[in-house]
């Protein structure tokens, strides 16, 4: 990487329109690019997605400011929300945190998902009335499912073990059940959490009508 890649940026910006002068592109009597200020981006905003970003890469203040080509001093003002950043200054600090500049002024969002109570793919035991609704796959870098578990009186849902090392943890919902390591299963009325290890056999057995939980499967 280049050592003043804020330089070499700045090469390619010179002639660049202000974003915040509008669709025209004009620029400010001085010449100046801030984009803080009356149609600019809010200070608060680009404050908060520095800090994010840095915190990514676990970079120090010092590295950041270093890779930028700008002083420490002027990099702490920005994460603190006050200054007056250029285009060429934050378009530097994105070269040295390795993000793309478009991440400063619209950071990403949270990731909301809603599965309702009668929606997810489901699968039926075939031995008892059990059925598990997996809510949420292992996403990239962790080592969990979820399920959502609706079981009936009248059979015992015996589960042979997993790979080596599988916890499993529940919480009932309503009803009542037995749960836990083949042998010893504790009974769990709403509300009650258990945890066992899912790499011996294990039980889940409805003692009562309507029976609901949710099932954590931790890879470790």
């Amino acid at each position: 990487m280049n050592t003043d890649p804020g330089v070499r940026q700045n090469e390619h910006l010179t002639d660049m329109p202000n974003p915040a002068a509008g669709p025209t592109g004009a620029r400010s009597p001085a010449g100046a690019r801030s984009l803080a200020g009356a149609g600019g981006a809010p200070l608060e905003l680009i404050a908060a997605s520095l800090r994010r970003e840095r915190r990514r890469t676990g970079l120090s203040l010092t590295e950041v400011a270093r890779r930028a080509g700008i002083a420490k001093s002027t990099l702490s003002q920005l994460e603190s929300g006050t200054g007056n950043p250029s285009l060429e200054t934050l378009w530097a600090i994105c070269v040295a945190l390795d993000a793309p500049f478009s991440r400063l002024l619209d950071p990403p969002r949270p990731r909301v998902q809603v599965i309702r109570a009668d929606e997810g793919p489901t699968v039926s035991a075939a031995q008892a009335d059990y059925q598990a609704t997996l809510l949420a796959a292992c996403p990239p870098g962790a080592r969990r499912d979820v399920y959502r578990i609706a079981a009936e009186p009248g059979h015992a849902r015996v589960s042979d073990p997993h790979m080596p090392g599988v916890m499993e943890y529940v919480v009932l919902s309503a009803g009542r059940a037995l749960v836990g390591v083949a042998g010893e299963p504790v009974e769990l009325g709403p509300g009650d959490y258990i945890s066992y290890p899912g790499d011996i056999p294990h039980v889940f057995e409805a003692l009562s009508p309507g029976t609901l939980a949710v099932l954590v499967s931790e890879h470790t």
